[in-house]
């Protein structure tokens, strides 16, 4: 179904925007830098997202530590610890491989976009690079960098993102839940 008023292709797209300035086309690196490195090892959190038959995921994914992983500066570790086991990213990534993730720490407005390719092991050295209490993920989802981002920071600060707390009056998970199960499930998932 086309729209009203829809953008229907690359050019008259370029019409609207123009080209990105030289600083936006060279942020973009092949690999990690060393400040990159230390960026995303200080992030506890990021969105993962993927590809695959059925759509795209955006999953997000946090640890009490980093997120991931370094092994080099073309590849990064993120173990799967146990969540809903739905496996919609891993599913997508079995099927395409595809990825990228957006990394974040709180209180900076910077985000490190990397986008790569992905795939999932279960290499038993890998696992136990991830030990934590007696406890291994049950997988690790190893990422090919492909290119790494510094994403504008106007997003955040037009947000306030760290500078407010909007969720005083938001549903809990229960809730929102409740009603997408039409109460045929309760608890958080």
């Amino acid at each position: 179904m086309k729209q009203v008023n829809s953008v229907e292709d690359i050019a008259a797209l370029e019409v609207i925007y123009g080209v990105p300035s030289e600083a936006a086309r060279r942020k973009v690196s092949d690999r990690l830098l060393p400040l990159h490195s230390d960026w995303i090892a200080a992030s506890r959190f990021c969105v993962l997202c993927t590809i695959g038959p059925d759509g795209t995921d955006g999953s997000p994914r946090g640890d009490d530590g980093p997120v991931v992983t370094q092994l080099d500066v073309r590849t990064l570790l993120m173990p799967d610890w146990r969540g809903n086991n739905r496996m919609d990213s891993l599913r997508n990534i079995i099927s395409d491989g595809r990825l990228s993730l957006m990394f974040l720490v709180p209180g900076s407005n910077t985000v490190i976009r990397v986008n790569g390719r992905g795939h999932i092991s279960i290499d038993a050295a890998l696992l136990a690079r991830f030990a934590k209490d007696g406890h291994l993920p049950r997988t690790v989802i190893v990422i090919n960098v492909a290119e790494v981002y510094l994403q504008c920071t106007r997003a955040q600060m037009r947000s306030g993102l760290w500078a407010r707390d909007d969720s005083a009056d938001l549903p809990s998970m229960g809730d929102l839940l409740a009603e997408a199960t039409q109460g045929a499930v309760g608890g958080a998932a």
